[in-house]
């Protein structure tokens, strides 16, 4: 069999590599920072006082995005809060006074949306995560929180995105969660790690 043997200068894969990838993380931050840019601070003020008034706080999220909302579910209860994920063991009932979250980039997810019904007829506030505020999740949740980033059904309207359907929505709400954080790391603990760090997990 005939095989062709290309020879390259030293270092020239290695740049080549370096070149793909320093693009394509280019890519992400600008990607993402063009979709936090759209995102009003007043929606962020607006999740605190829910998040602050809630008597108790549940999440739920199906898929990555439900990854990206238990790393958030676990900063809560670390800054204080009475906070459960949906479908665990240890989840009690949903009462009026307490808030679901919810995300989804679709804000079609079937699951999410009846839990988001539940909820109402609990008589539970309700907020949402979503890249489409006219979306079955978006029209039922009190508070609709918008990420215009790219979801799974790479829908016209959505960012132009070079990446794989739903990761620029999940990226861009996890920093949006983790800029939540920070606030109430700095209004709650004044930035006082020793108390965060006494509600974090020890049996590991």
């Amino acid at each position: 069999m005939f095989r062709l043997h290309v020879q390259h200068e030293p270092g020239f894969l290695h740049v080549a590599e370096e070149r793909d990838f320093t693009w394509a993380l280019d890519q992400i931050v600008g990607e993402v920072r063009h979709v936090l840019a759209r995102v009003s601070p007043a929606q962020a003020e607006t999740f605190i006082q829910e998040l602050e008034t809630a008597q108790r706080i549940f999440c739920f999220g199906a898929g990555r995005s439900g990854f990206v909302l238990r790393t958030f579910c676990m900063r809560l209860m670390q800054l204080g809060f009475s906070v459960f994920y949906v479908g665990e063991t240890i989840t009690p009932r949903i009462q009026p006074g307490d808030l679901l979250i919810a995300i989804s980039g679709s804000g079609e997810t079937g699951h999410t949306c009846g839990l988001v019904k539940q909820a109402h007829n609990r008589q539970a506030r309700t907020a949402a995560i979503t890249a489409h505020r006219n979306s079955a999740i978006g029209n039922l949740a009190d508070l609709t929180l918008v990420i215009p980033g790219t979801t799974k059904l790479t829908l016209a309207q959505e960012e132009d995105s070079h990446q794989c359907p739903g990761s620029l929505f999940e990226q861009a709400a996890f920093l949006f969660l983790e800029t939540v954080v920070m606030q109430l790391f700095h209004r709650r603990l004044g930035r006082d790690r020793e108390q965060m760090l006494a509600r974090h997990a020890d049996l590991e």
